[in-house]
This record gives structure tokens, C-alpha cells and sequence, in this order.
């Protein structure tokens, strides 16, 4: 079970976008799991009444969920997906891997936007980071055959601002969470910079984190959050008090912490739960989810 699901904020196009990765990405599939209801709903929420409410797409077996909303948050580059594409996975080995990386790449920078040109760096013989149509950061690499073995998707957090964060957010979230461990850490040459690169584990799924060493235009937002499944009410109490940070962000489960990384702490069996008459309602007035009174 992947217990942390990165979420999609789409400004009403939902399926679009899922019908969009499905398309480009490998071995993908995209499914509404989840519709408004028809009643209940917010005055911002009545235009979505019956319609497509979680899009889950699938890359490889890696979900990622699309929330579909309104034009409230968007995603930027704060948080990207890594698509770490292994030779080793092509019957045509490193022509083929080569030809697939360029297809996503085409698909990805028509209508988006180019951040680091697709070509050979130091740390790849092919690599580009580009941001999609719909504000989506990916970041394509030909991955060594030779080095350790990593999943297709990988998502980084990247912090910016002047103060190095990268390695206490990482020691926080490793602590949080049961099969969770820190890999490589590579810090800036200027070491009051940070990190240059990290590898660490949550829940059993691989992540990377970076400091950029100085400050953007932007930084996390709700419009990629982390949505991470509790066993139950204790897990999501003790998730709750470490990680939500800003009251005034606590909503539907909803929380950020000290860095500014948005979180969902919700109950594993969710959909489940949301089947009880007038749970949709019931949630939206809550900031930390009680499981029994949904």
C-alpha cells in the first residue's frame, strides 16, 4: 500500500489532466474514484455538483491523486516528480529509454514551460526539468544502470529561501513515520548552503530534498500537497500535533507545517468513510478528521 499520495490542486479539469498523463507517461492509467455529491456542498462548490471530484492516476503503479477545485491554489516547483527512467526497463535498452524520455519531454514542454534544457549534465547523460500546461514540475533523468535501483517516480522537495532547511525536514519526517530512513546526503560546497541532494525513505516510498542555496519566487503551496493515510484516530492525532504549523491551514484534514508543506492526514479507509450519509458535509466542517463522526 503507498501510504503518502501526492495530490494534484486542478483548477476544474481534473480529468483532463488525468486523461493528459495517461496519455504521455508509461504504462499509466486514470480513474475517477471519488464525485461531489449533489447536495451538501459550499457556495464555492456548487458548480462541481456531480461532477469528478479525485482523479487517481497511476504511473507505473505509483498513484498520484488530482484533486478537482477551483482556481484557489497552484502547484509549483517547490515540489516536482523525478522520472527516473532506467535503462535496464527497455527491452531496446538506453536508445529506447533515451526515445521514451524524449517523448514525455515533448508532450510536457508543449504549452509548459523549460527550467533546465534537456541534454547531458555532470550527474546524467540525459536530463531535463520542465514544468507542464497545467504547473506540474517534472524532471526527466536517463538513470546509471550501474548505481542503486529506484523507483520511476520519485518526488523532491525543493527548499529555497536564504536558511539551509532541507536536512531538518528531512530528520523530522524520517522520525515521524514507521519504515522511514535517511540515504544519501550531499551538501552544498558551501556548506552554509545545505543540501545539494538528498535520498530518504518515508513509509517505505523514496523521496529526494534539496536547499536551492538562495531565494525564488516561490515556494510550497497547497497546489501539491502530501496526503498521508493513518491507521487510525491515535495515528492521526500524533501526525496532527507534529506537522500542522498554521492553524489558520487546518481544514478537511488539511495542515502545514514549519517549512510550508502541505499535508492531508486522513484515515486509511477514506472512501469508505465518505459512503456514511452526510459525511461530505460533516468533513467539511472539521479541521482534524474524527473518524467517528464522519
Amino acid at each position: 500500500m503507498q501510504r503518502i499520495v501526492p495530490n494534484v490542486w486542478c483548477q476544474g479539469n481534473a480529468v483532463e489532466v488525468g486523461e493528459f498523463y495517461a496519455a504521455v507517461l508509461p504504462q499509466s492509467s486514470a480513474t475517477t474514484t471519488m464525485n461531489y455529491p449533489t447536495e451538501g456542498l459550499l457556495d464555492f462548490q456548487r458548480d462541481f455538483a456531480g461532477q469528478a471530484l479525485v482523479v487517481d492516476v497511476s504511473v507505473r503503479g505509483y498513484q498520484i491523486r488530482l484533486i478537482n477545485a477551483g482556481n484557489e491554489f497552484r502547484p509549483t516547483p517547490a515540489i516536482s516528480f523525478i522520472l527516473n527512467t532506467d535503462p535496464l526497463l527497455f527491452d531496446g535498452g538506453e536508445d529506447e529509454a533515451r526515445t521514451s524520455i524524449h517523448s514525455i519531454w515533448e508532450a510536457f514542454a508543449e504549452g509548459g514551460q523549460v527550467r533546465m534544457e534537456l541534454d547531458e549534465y555532470p550527474f546524467s547523460k540525459l536530463y531535463g526539468w520542465v514544468e507542464d500546461r497545467f504547473g506540474v514540475n517534472w524532471q526527466l533523468m536517463l538513470s546509471d544502470p550501474a548505481g542503486d535501483r529506484r523507483p520511476f517516480v520519485i518526488p523532491q522537495f525543493l527548499f529555497t529561501g536564504p536558511v539551509a532547511q532541507a536536512q531538518q525536514a528531512i530528520e523530522l519526517y524520517t522520525g515521524l513515520l514507521a519504515d522511514s530512513s535517511i540515504g544519501m546526503l550531499m551538501p552544498h560546497q558551501d556548506e552554509a548552503a545545505g543540501i545539494m541532494f538528498a535520498e530518504f525513505n518515508l513509509a517505505g516510498q523514496w523521496f529526494s530534498g534539496m536547499d536551492a542555496g538562495t531565494d525564488h519566487h516561490f515556494t510550497f503551496s497547497p497546489g501539491l500537497s502530501l496526503e498521508v493515510s493513518c491507521a487510525d484516530q491515535e495515528e492521526i492525532d500524533r501526525l496532527w500535533e507534529v506537522l500542522s504549523s498554521v492553524p489558520e491551514a487546518e481544514q478537511c484534514g488539511w495542515v502545514v507545517d514549519r517549512f510550508g508543506v502541505s499535508w492531508q492526514i486522513v484515515p486509511e479507509n477514506m472512501g469508505e468513510l465518505m459512503q456514511h450519509p452526510g459525511a461530505f458535509s460533516r468533513m467539511l466542517e472539521m479541521k482534524k478528521i474524527i473518524m467517528a463522526e464522519l
